[in-house]
């Protein structure tokens, strides 16, 4: 029964997305609408796709560091992403795939240099030294940034900070293209990594008698979901709490077995970004939000009453 009500609330985000927005577009026009085809419906699928990335995302995360405040961008790959994008509109690259292009770059590189600050001590991650090198890694992208953008003229500084808070004005069946090639080999890792992860909750010496890498399986969900993460910041910029609140509810509806809790994870978190784009469209026409901004009005109460459900229980 939950999973046939989780199919149907994709169903109806999804036709709402392609449904709602400022133009009117009578209902019997629609499937003949170059509106349909070329603006509404590849958007709503990169925003289910980016949704689903981020949603995913942040159950290897969260199991990884086995901290439930952990989120795609604590480990500092906003901030790299931000800096890659600010630093390409303050340069004005040209080409419409500049912009992705330095995203994804940066994004890498705070990855790079996180699991790099991750290894000080010993060959194995540490989950804590990730989460401190993420913290520390986006605090110092997001001062670099905060000082190109105060150097820059005005339209740059719409431009980056309309990106910053993210969104899908700029979506494309290409772009749809380009996630939708890159994000299967990183969700399949995750998927092969369900079991692994679901020893990893006991702790690293149990999983270890177990039978679980647990070298390599930090390894190999670390950069498969930062690797997500990063394809989905490229396209659509940055966009908060998706990552982070999806685990959760997912895991009090569908329980903690990762084998579970990932794919219902993406599904849950595809419908979260599709409705929140759908708002962001709507709720201002003509004018339109920042997809990021929705989701953080949407995401911070959600999590106050998760927060306090943990500590009631």
């Amino acid at each position: 029964m939950r999973y046939a009500l989780l199919g149907l609330a994709v169903i109806a985000t999804l036709g709402a997305a392609v449904l709602l927005g400022p133009a009117n577009v009578p209902l019997r026009d629609l499937l003949g609408s170059p509106i349909f085809w070329q603006l509404r419906l590849p958007r709503a699928v990169l925003a289910f796709l980016v949704g689903g990335a981020l949603g995913a995302s942040g159950v290897g995360l969260q199991a990884l560091v086995r901290n439930p405040l952990a989120d795609p961008f604590l480990l500092g790959l906003s901030g790299g992403a931000g800096l890659g994008a600010v630093v390409a509109i303050a340069l004005a690259l040209p080409g419409p795939w500049a912009l992705p292009l330095a995203a994804f770059a940066g994004a890498v590189g705070a990855m790079a240099l996180v699991y790099r600050l991750g290894l000080v001590g010993g060959a194995q991650l540490d989950p804590r030294v990730l989460l401190l090198g993420g913290v520390a890694v986006g605090a110092f992208a997001a001062a670099v940034t905060t000082a190109i953008v105060s150097l820059a003229e005005a339209t740059e500084l719409r431009n980056a900070f309309l990106w910053l808070w993210g969104g899908f004005s700029g979506a494309s069946w290409t772009t749809v293209l380009v996630i939708a090639v890159y994000a299967p080999l990183p969700l399949v890792v995750l998927a092969a990594a369900a079991r692994p992860l679901d020893l990893l909750a006991l702790g690293e010496e149990p999983a270890q008698y177990l039978g679980a890498d647990v070298r390599r399986l930090k390894q190999v969900v670390y950069l498969a979901a930062s690797l997500l993460t990063a394809a989905a910041v490229a396209v659509a910029g940055v966009i908060g709490f998706v990552g982070l609140i999806v685990p959760h509810v997912c895991r009090l509806v569908w329980g903690r077995l990762h084998r579970t809790l990932l794919p219902t994870a993406f599904l849950a978190g595809g419908i979260l970004l599709v409705a929140s784009d759908t708002l962001a469209r709507t709720v201002v026409a003509p004018r339109e939000l920042p997809v990021g901004i929705v989701t953080a009005l949407v995401g911070v109460p959600l999590f106050a009453v998760l927060l306090r459900r943990w500590t009631v229980s």
